[in-house]
């Protein structure tokens, strides 16, 4: 049963290829050429399909060149993307961050004002896009000051994200859940192979606070457990729990692969989120090997196809 599952997910797989031929034109075109593409787009993207939203990390544009919110903006349009959960990285250096990451923290005392980020989030909207989801890899470390804290919660607001994400951590939650709280957004934890099926249920974690969320990756929950993340999905989502999903495939005995070749049923969750009508964003993380002679912004494409095809 789970080798034909595979090969279904194979042959699924190989009808979606032909969709990055559009993106290889655009892809070896130099950056001097097309510019900011999201300027030029004739239509604006839309990621919702069945009513359950499809974005990406931006963390799956690793590879490419640009890194700031103007460059992450336009590998966001050509992937066909209006959601997205936004780096800090790439929001930072666009407002003014320093280079040396040393430095951040004090930066972000000096940021009172949002001005900044507020034009940041308006370029976004303006191309279609939503910044429904900012990553603050270090959000509610012990050494982390109120000041940065407050920062953090300030641009997550300005961006007009519904949540902040970081890594799974209950000191992490005990140090944020009144602060979620209070600034009415979530904490999505986002979790590695060490996520159990008891985590949250024997954890104390969702008792730290009503916005203590989970950022659930599906691809590394099934490595780690030998499961697909299924029935968790639907405890996490009978629970309003689930922020979010982090949405790749990953087999049993640990290979990150394709959409489709994998263990960690993509379209039965997906689907499942479509038939509860659940409020979950869907993101992309591309962490699959690129194939020689295509890039981030054609493999994201055929991962948007392979959820589009599963919801519709």
């Amino acid at each position: 049963m789970k080798k034909q599952k595979k090969q279904n997910g194979q042959i699924n797989r190989r009808r979606f290829i032909g969709i990055g031929t559009a993106a290889a034109a655009y892809s070896f075109m130099p950056r001097f050429v097309r510019g900011n593409a999201y300027k030029f787009a004739s239509e604006k993207p839309d990621s919702v399909f069945g009513g359950v939203t499809i974005g990406a990390i931006t963390y799956s544009y690793r590879s490419l060149p640009g890194k700031n919110a103007e460059d992450t903006l336009d590998y966001l349009v050509q992937s066909g993307l209006s959601s997205c959960e936004l780096m800090s990285g790439a929001i930072e250096i666009s407002a003014g961050a320093p280079d040396n990451r040393r430095d951040i923290s004090t930066w972000r005392k000096t940021m009172t004002s949002m001005v900044k980020f507020k034009k940041i989030r308006e370029m976004y909207n303006k191309a279609g896009v939503d910044i429904n989801i900012v990553k603050f890899g270090n959000i509610g470390g012990d050494k982390v000051s109120s000041e940065e804290h407050e920062y953090m919660f300030n641009v997550a607001k300005t961006m007009g994200a519904k949540g902040i994400t970081t890594e799974l951590n209950e000191s992490k939650a005990k140090n944020l859940g009144a602060l979620a709280d209070k600034n009415g957004i979530a904490i999505g934890f986002h979790n590695h192979t060490q996520l159990k099926p008891t985590t949250y249920s024997e954890g104390s974690y969702f008792s730290q606070g009503k916005y203590i969320m989970a950022n659930l990756d599906i691809g590394h929950y099934a490595a780690g457990n030998g499961i697909s993340a299924l029935s968790l999905v639907n405890e996490l989502g009978q629970q309003g729990r689930l922020l979010s999903l982090h949405v790749k495939d990953r087999t049993f005995d640990g290979k990150t692969v394709p959409f489709g070749e994998g263990d960690a049923q993509i379209a039965e969750i997906l689907q499942l989120i479509k038939k509860q009508k659940w409020n979950v964003f869907c993101d992309i993380e591309l962490e699959y090997r690129i194939p020689e002679g295509s890039d981030a912004i054609k493999e994201v494409r055929k991962c948007v196809e392979y959820c589009k095809n599963a919801l519709i």
